[in-house]
Formats: C-alpha cells, sequence, structure tokens
C-alpha cells in the first residue's frame, strides 16, 4: 500500500509539471498547487517509510510551499 502512495505521489507531482509545462495551468492555479500538494504529502508517506530522509524533507517542504500557496489564493 505504501508504495502505491509513492506512484500516485509521483503521478500527482509529474502532472502538476507536465500541465505547467505545455501552459494548461499557471503556477498560482489552484489545481497546481493542489496536484503538488497532495502528490509531495503521498511522497512524505513513502518515502518516510523508506527512512530516505532527504527525499522526505524535500517533499515536506514541497507540500508547505503548496500549502502556503493555496492558503493565499483562497484569502486574497
Amino acid at each position: 500500500m505504501i508504495n502505491i502512495f509513492g506512484w500516485l505521489g509521483v503521478a500527482g507531482v509529474l502532472l502538476a509539471y507536465i500541465l505547467l509545462s505545455f501552459g494548461v495551468i499557471g503556477s498560482r492555479d489552484f489545481i497546481y498547487q493542489l496536484l503538488n500538494g497532495v502528490g509531495a504529502i503521498l511522497l512524505i508517506i513513502e518515502s518516510a517509510w523508506r527512512k530516505d530522509y532527504p527525499f522526505t524533507f524535500l517533499n515536506v517542504v514541497w507540500s508547505l510551499v503548496a500549502l502556503v500557496t493555496i492558503i493565499q489564493l483562497l484569502v486574497f
């Protein structure tokens, strides 16, 4: 099950990047931040379980950036 979280996380982050790169969505779009945030959280679960702490740290920061941006989008 944990491995599935990792693959779903990778799919979310990659989908966000692909959609952004092809101009389908913008970096301030809610869906972009949601895909990045949820993808990063799933990758945190998987990488922490494997004790891959550098990758866990990267995704903690990645998800926090997405969360702060989502809050900004909803509040402002």
